[in-house]
Parts: structure tokens; sequence; C-alpha cells
């Protein structure tokens, strides 16, 4: 059985397939070729954001998959600026609009605070806005779920506390390098299902000695390493490419780490990302 077979099952009984197609950084012209590529290689997961910019192209992608819709798991994610709740019903709509789809499977909040004061201020009732205009979409079914990304346990507190549903889906940036442990055993103590992007920590792993050597040792890539470690986490993992071949060698997954080097990389920290530390998510500010 292939990964791209294997799911998670969220706490509203919808299934998630472990992996997906990551599709940060792929221009609107290409998303839709990407998708299909995807799709037709066997992965059944795509996320994109209304951020990214390429909602259309990923829209167009799935319509045009060959696959009935009902097969393919899409997640798509409320612009982080957005933190009343009119302007959040108008987005969700926008998003199906632009992909030309009837429901997504999951739509998450992108981040608990504006990127322009991303870990900065207080947006707790905005949060809470736009977590009620998702809790709505899902509700009337436009949504199949719901749920937040790069939110730290106070964030997530605050949507429990003020909201009628736990998020389903919590994404994250994990990788080896970087296991936000305490985060992840919080949300599995509240059936939270993580999701892990930039698994290969948006390229820097290629370039880590101690995780190249412990690719070499079982005879694999690095990112086939990177992407079994977030698989072995219990996370969904969601590496990008726009490239056929690297979709195949990402999907390569079948084998185990050990429990000594899951530990090892578990504690392994690397958080270097270089020129990509101009982006939020990988600076923290």
């Amino acid at each position: 059985m292939s990964i791209l077979d294997e799911t998670y099952t969220l706490s509203n009984g919808v299934e998630i397939p472990k992996l997906g197609l990551g599709t940060w950084f792929i221009e609107e012209d290409k998303a839709a070729q990407a998708v299909r590529d995807a799709v037709e290689i066997g992965y059944r997961n795509i996320d994109t954001a209304q951020a990214y910019g390429n909602e259309r192209g990923v829209g167009e992608g799935i319509r045009t998959s060959g696959v009935a819709r009902s097969d393919l798991f899409v997640s798509t994610k409320l612009a982080a600026e957005i933190k009343d709740y009119d302007t959040a019903v108008a987005a969700i709509d926008g998003s199906l609009r632009t992909m030309g789809l009837e429901y997504v499977d999951l739509m998450l909040i992108h981040s608990p605070q504006p990127w322009a004061d991303f870990r900065g201020g207080d947006y707790a009732d905005g949060n809470r806005a736009a977590w009620r205009a998702l809790e709505e979409a899902h509700t009337a079914g436009k949504l199949r779920a719901i749920g937040v990304s790069n939110f730290l346990e106070s964030d997530v507190e605050n949507i429990i506390d003020g909201g009628t549903v736990v998020p389903h889906v919590n994404q994250l940036l994990v990788h080896v390098g970087n296991t936000p442990t305490d985060l992840l055993e919080f949300c599995a103590d509240r059936g939270i299902q993580v999701q892990a992007y930039s698994p290969i920590a948006h390229g820097q792993m290629l370039k880590n000695r101690f995780v190249v050597e412990m690719a070499e040792t079982y005879g694999v890539t690095v990112p086939q390493l990177c992407i079994r470690y977030t698989l072995q986490l219990g996370t969904v993992s969601l590496p990008k490419t726009a490239n056929p071949d690297h979709m195949r060698a990402n999907a390569q997954v079948d084998f185990l780490i050990s429990d000594d080097d899951m530990t090892a990389l578990r504690h392994l920290e690397a958080r270097d990302y270089g020129d990509d530390s101009r982006f939020p998510v990988y600076s923290g500010k």
C-alpha cells in the first residue's frame, strides 16, 4: 500500500490523506498543471491558500484532473490579515468562486496575526470572529473541515474557548531541526491533526551534513528521510514541488526510521533558513 493511499481520520470523521502536495511558490499559470501531474501520480491531497495567489490555477487543476471531486482533498487558507466576521464570510465565498468549487475539504485561518505583525499584537477577538465565519460555512457544507495554521497553544485555546468547534487541524512549520514537541502534544491531546508544511525546511536540510549522512544509511534521499520523519511524528506531510519527478520521489517513503534515529532527529536543532528568513514563518516575526 502506497503512502498516497493512507489517511488519517479527523475528529469529525473526515479522512485526510497522509501525504499532500504543497503549492506555495507555484505560480498561478503553473499551478493547474502541477495539480494535474500530482493527481495523475496518485496524490489526493492538495494544499493552497489565498495568500499564495494560485487558487484559480489550483482549482482548474482539480476540475480538469480527471478524478472525481469526491476523491480529492482540497485545502485553502483564509488570508492572515482577515480578522473580522464580514470580511471572512466574503473571503470564504471568494475562494470557492475563484477555485470554481462547490466546497473545499479544509479551510484554515492562515495565521493568528497578520503577516506584518506576526507573533506580535493581540488579535484574539478578530480570530474568534473569523472562526465564527468558518464554523458557519462548515455547518452550511461549504467546508468539510476547518482549522488553523501557525497557531500556538494560547491561540488555539482562544479559538476553543470562544467557538463551538475545536479546530480539526493545525498546520505548522515542522521539520527535522524544528520539532515543536510541546505544541504537537498539545494538539494531539485535543484531537487536532497537525499538518507539517516545509518538511524539508524549505530545502535547507539538503545542506545539513548530519541529515545527509543519515539519509545515506537508509539508502534514501534527504527529502524522503525528512518526509518520512514528519509522517512518523503522526503529521500530514506537505512537501511543495511542481516537478513530477520530485512528486514521485517524495511518495517513495515506505521505509521505517528507527526509534533511536527518530530521537536523534527530534532533538536536532537547525533553523537557519538563509535568505528565506525574510518570511515571517521562518523568522518568527
